[in-house]
Order: structure tokens, then C-alpha cells, then sequence
């Protein structure tokens, strides 16, 4: 016995699931399990073969895609106590512990369910999201995608996953497709999978926003975003029963400028509701600027705005609903609204 010798190796065949196929040279020493053996085990022809550097499938023949996704980890993951092999008696995790890696790109969006992508099976390589750090390079079947902060991943199958909209930005970066590209970012509103400002968030710290044929998807997206709202904002007065407001409209003082448009808007109480659906490529600062002038002035003529995000009509519509009730029911208490012409909006 040397000091490489495992003290307590515990044999294979107590592993199960994934973890008894997929392994890396770390964790067979800590099972026993020398690099001479596991060199004699991959042989032409024999029964063992390397997925990845480092990293083994334990049976001849093509690897599932879940045996693909363990590996890519396996690979790219910083491995805990990979070589201390467990003590007699202690219970193995279900599954591996993954850190500093993230399944992302096109197959972290099958993952998520997206119909819109290729199935596993169909994917060359598979993405794995790595500080920026980390030294790896690509290979095989994994492509190493880096960055400097790790997103918190989402377990999905029991497998560290990336948010769908980072997941997206790393699947754009590598498309040309504008059809694609388009039909991704769809379905990613469409599909209630996230809100447009959060996909357009990461495609422009991904700087991909100076791409045409993602600009005109993003173009797209936000109208998508858009007409989606307004439908919820159209359920949300009629299955709360709210009284009904005139819909779209501009308003503007008589004989004077231009006051702004609005999503709905009460003329006999002088409650407005606009949909705050600043896309994050334009400056936020600015743009809200714009939306307290344009509340400021309109508060000052007596008109009460509420402003509602996409994500609020998504997530807590009843709670949106209450809120613009109680602006309907605090008009009475408020002195009347300077008179303005209601127009449609242009």
C-alpha cells in the first residue's frame, strides 16, 4: 500500500444511476480503481472509453444524452473531495455535486422545455457556462462558454442548468439563423419561460445587440412583450371587474401640447394605467427620467398614474387589480382633474 492506495474504496457496483457509468479518474482512484487499470479498461475494443479528458464512460457503445450532460460536467466542474473515497457505512449522495459550471446554451433551453430547439441527441457539442478563470479549453463534445460571474444556476432533472435568459444569450452567440434566432426569442415569451427585459438584459451585456438580425428579433421580442401585456391587462379589468376605461388613447390639454399616451385611462375618476416596458438596451436612467416627468406633470393636472411591469401582470395579477381599484375609490376623496381632451392614440 502506498499513499495513493484508497483507504476504504468503495466498489462500482454501489454506485447507481449515471454515477455508476460516468466517472472521472479522480473519483475511480478514490473506488480503487488505478490509472493503469482504467488505461487497460479503455483499450481498443474494450468494455471502458473516454468521453473527455478526465473523464470516463463505463460501457462500450454511443453515451446517452444524460451520460453526455454528466460528462460535460464532470468536465468543467471543480471536483469536492473528488479523491477522498467515502467511509464504510456512509450513505453516497443521490447525485454529484457540480461547482462553477452550468449546463447553457441551446441544450440548457431543451432542458427547459423549449420546442424551438434541437434534441439532445442532435447537438454536437453541449455548453457549459465557467468563470472566466477557470483554464479549460473545448473539446469533444463539450464547449466551454465563460464568464465573469456565474448566473445561480437552476436545477433541472437534477442538473445545474442556466437561467433561461443567459441560456439564450450564450444560443444566440452562436447562431447566424435570424429565423432562429427569432423563433427562440419568441417562444421564450410566448412559452412564459422569461420577460423580455431580462432577455434583452443579457443580450446586451453579450454585446449582441450590434448584430442586425438580433436587433430585428429584439424588435420582435419587445412587440411580442408588449402585445402580451396588454392582453393580461385587458383580463385583468374584466375578470376583477373593474369598471371599463377607454383603451390606447393620447391625451393632450386644450389647444395646448401633447401630454402623453396611455394604456388605459378612467376620464370620470382621472386614473391612468401605463405599461412600464423600458426595453434594458436604452439608457434606464434616461428613459425613466421620462416616465416621472411625464407622471409628475400628469399628477400635477390631477390625473393619478399607475404604472404596471409585464412581470407584475404575470406573477400577481389580482394584486395589480387591487392596486388600481384603490386609485378608482381614492378619486372621490381628490379635487377634480383639470379638464383634457381624450384622443386615440397615434
Amino acid at each position: 500500500m502506498n499513499h495513493n492506495t484508497p483507504l476504504s474504496p468503495r466498489p462500482l457496483h454501489q454506485l447507481s444511476d449515471v454515477r455508476r457509468r460516468v466517472l472521472t479518474a479522480a473519483q475511480l482512484r478514490a473506488h480503487g480503481v488505478p490509472a493503469a487499470a482504467t488505461n487497460e479498461q479503455c483499450r481498443a475494443g474494450g468494455p471502458w472509453q473516454q468521453l473527455l479528458p478526465g473523464v470516463y464512460l463505463l460501457h462500450p457503445g454511443p453515451p446517452t444524452s444524460e451520460e453526455r450532460l454528466h460528462a460535460v460536467l464532470l468536465y468543467a466542474a471543480r471536483e469536492r473531495n473528488a479523491g477522498v473515497p467515502p467511509q464504510p457505512g456512509a450513505e453516497e449522495p443521490h447525485r454529484p455535486v457540480y461547482t462553477e459550471a452550468m449546463i447553457t446554451g441551446l441544450a440548457a433551453l431543451t432542458l427547459h422545455g423549449f420546442a424551438a430547439t434541437p434534441p439532445l441527441t442532435a447537438l454536437d457539442a453541449i455548453d457549459v457556462l465557467v468563470p472566466r478563470l477557470r483554464r479549460l479549453r473545448s473539446t469533444g463534445c463539450a464547449r466551454i462558454v465563460r464568464t465573469a460571474s456565474l448566473p445561480a444556476a437552476e436545477e433541472v432533472t437534477g442538473l445545474p442548468v442556466a437561467p433561461v435568459p443567459r441560456a439564450l444569450a450564450d444560443a444566440v452567440a452562436e447562431l447566424s439563423d435570424a429565423g432562429a434566432v427569432r423563433r427562440l426569442l419568441t417562444e421564450a415569451v410566448r412559452g412564459g419561460h422569461c420577460e423580455p427585459a431580462a432577455l434583452v438584459r443579457e443580450l446586451t451585456q453579450a454585446k449582441l445587440l450590434s448584430r442586425p438580425h438580433v436587433v430585428d428579433a429584439v424588435d420582435s421580442l419587445l412587440a411580442e412583450g408588449r402585445a402580451i401585456a396588454e392582453d393580461r391587462l385587458y383580463a385583468m379589468v374584466r375578470e376583477y371587474g373593474l369598471p371599463d376605461p377607454v383603451w390606447n388613447i393620447d391625451l393632450r390639454l386644450p389647444g395646448g401640447p401633447h401630454l402623453g399616451g396611455l394604456d388605459a385611462y378612467w376620464p370620470e375618476h382621472a386614473v391612468a394605467v401605463e405599461l412600464d416596458t423600458r426595453a434594458p438596451r436604452q439608457d434606464e436612467d434616461t428613459l425613466w427620467s421620462e416616465y416621472a416627468r411625464k407622471r409628475e406633470h400628469l399628477e400635477r393636472l390631477g390625473i393619478t398614474v399607475v404604472y404596471i411591469t409585464p412581470k407584475k401582470l404575470r406573477d400577481s395579477l389580482e394584486q395589480q387589480a387591487a392596486v388600481v381599484r384603490t386609485a378608482l375609490m381614492a378619486s372621490v376623496d381628490r379635487d377634480p382633474a383639470a379638464y383634457v381632451v381624450v384622443l386615440p392614440r397615434q
